[in-house]
């Protein structure tokens, strides 16, 4: 099958949305509003244009994947990292490697532009094929009650979390409820 990976356009933001809607219908763990959660992280200063990437297929969207800004927060020590979420792909091209190339695009876009390290809240038997860790193995926490297996940090660049402990903070439009 042939995709085509690129950055997500604003044009594109419907469109993604109906994706990121229909990828999650059917998932246990999900409150079914995660397109909602892209459409405000899109609102929000955690937004980073290079980071919303879209899979196409014949010239339809049928995947999408989001890193948005965080900071990991000890005392004053402040450190600015990425929140991988969500990925997302349509329910009939699932199981076929299009999430992973999704993720590894947007892994390898967020090292070019100089990010250093990346949390991802996900499947524990998944995130660690791209080289997600624990992230309590760096004292990192989640601002939430959270599995330890499922809670996760990847180090961008060697040892990019060697001094880095904290909470992470994520943008408030992770929480926000939408009244729509």
């Amino acid at each position: 099958m042939d995709f085509i990976l690129r950055q997500e356009h604003e044009n594109d933001y419907l469109e993604t949305e109906e994706v990121v809607r229909k990828a999650f219908l059917n998932e246990t763990f999900s409150d079914k509003t995660e397109h909602k959660l892209v459409s405000r992280i899109r609102k929000s200063d955690a937004f980073i244009p290079a980071l919303s990437i879209v899979a196409e297929k014949n010239q339809e969207i049928v995947g999408h994947v989001l890193l948005s800004k965080i900071t990991i927060v000890n005392d004053e020590n402040i450190v600015n990292s990425l929140a991988l979420a969500p990925v997302s792909v349509e329910p009939m091209y699932q199981k076929k490697g299009i999430g992973h190339m999704l993720i590894s695009c947007a892994l390898k876009k967020a090292v070019d532009i100089g990010y250093q390290s990346v949390i991802v809240l996900g499947h524990k038997d998944y995130y660690p094929k791209f080289g997600f860790k624990p992230a309590h193995l760096w004292n990192i926490r989640a601002p939430f009650e959270v599995p330890n297996d499922v809670f996760m940090a990847l180090e961008l660049t060697e040892r990019a979390l060697k001094n880095v402990q904290g909470v992470v903070v994520y943008s408030k439009a992770f929480f926000e409820e939408d009244l729509s």
